[in-house]
């Protein structure tokens, strides 16, 4: 497979089930360099007592026993990270699927090391930020051989071509769903296994989630999420950005544009957002049916 152009048949697989894995991408010493900055933030956790704006802290964390859950947006301090996402290693699938002109949402390291990684509850990504079309999908950085037992990312085929199903407990937004009540079996979830320096991809409205890391080994996942320059929020707007300057500086490549591509394809807005600590970790403790256990 060449690392630009993905071949019709995975284009059509994409349409179809709304994931992908393209294994053994990202060159091995990219990886290295990878894990190298990693250590970093390992080491700065030493430090720490609570969770940073760069990093999110596993609720067992101490400053002798270090854990980082999550590294948050790496993109905007980490050179080797950002370096990483302007490259053709992950815009070239990106702009097979969803077109030349391509803006970022987010980035986030998300760290699931040997023995009590934290779980994901099944969730689409559509349902934290809704847009006007769903040409929108996260591109995910396979850091650490990915098998059955070491929590990997798992995603239910198909469901991207399902409704956004409701997040909320309490009318409070939770950021996670109730499976049985959607009417999801664990038993038809497929993993997103691959051997370190591959990467998955799935589409932002699948349902997808992750178990704890019982292993002896981690599972690091580095998200670069985007999507088509047309697809523009639906709640707030640019409110998340300080001006549409600002939301331009997102291009990851292309064209920017002020005409939106407005699709009917159904949405639901994550309203009212909880006043705690948004992270996905955080807000999920609020879903009274869980689909996995929580670290300890």
């Amino acid at each position: 497979m060449s690392f630009e152009t993905l071949t019709p048949s995975q284009k059509d697989f994409y349409d179809a089930q709304g994931y992908l894995v393209l294994e053994q991408r990202i060159p091995d010493d990219v990886l290295d360099r990878l894990r190298a900055e990693i250590a970093k933030y390992q080491e700065q956790a030493k430090h720490l007592s609570e969770s940073t704006d760069e990093i999110d802290l596993e609720d067992s964390h101490t400053p002798d026993d270090p854990r980082v859950r999550r590294i948050k947006l790496p993109h905007t301090h980490n050179k080797v990270m950002r370096n990483l996402m302007f490259s053709d290693l992950i815009l070239a699938p990106a702009r097979d699927l969803i077109g030349p002109d391509l803006r970022l949402h987010t980035s986030k390291l998300n760290m699931k090391s040997a023995g009590y990684g934290a779980a994901v509850e099944w969730h689409q990504d559509f349902a934290f930020y809704p847009h006007t079309n769903d040409d929108v999908l996260a591109i995910a950085v396979i850091l650490d051989d990915m098998e059955s037992e070491n929590g990997p990312l798992m995603v239910f085929p198909g469901s991207h071509k399902h409704p956004i199903y409701d997040h909320h407990v309490d009318g409070v937004f939770a950021g996670a769903m109730d499976l049985e009540a959607c009417g999801f079996d664990m038993k038809d979830a497929v993993e997103l296994k691959g051997p370190a320096g591959s990467v998955s991809i799935h589409h932002g409205r699948i349902v997808h989630g992750s178990a704890l890391n019982r292993s002896d080994r981690d599972r690091r996942l580095l998200f670069y999420e985007m999507m088509a320059a047309d697809a523009f929020p639906i709640m707030g707007s640019l409110t998340r950005w300080s001006d549409i300057k600002d939301y331009n500086d997102r291009m990851l490549c292309g064209d920017p544009t002020l005409e939106p591509r407005v699709q009917s394809i159904g949405a639901r807005i994550p309203a009212p957002l909880p006043t705690d600590n948004f992270t996905i970790y955080e807000i999920q403790k609020r879903l009274q049916a869980r689909s996995f256990e929580v670290a300890k």
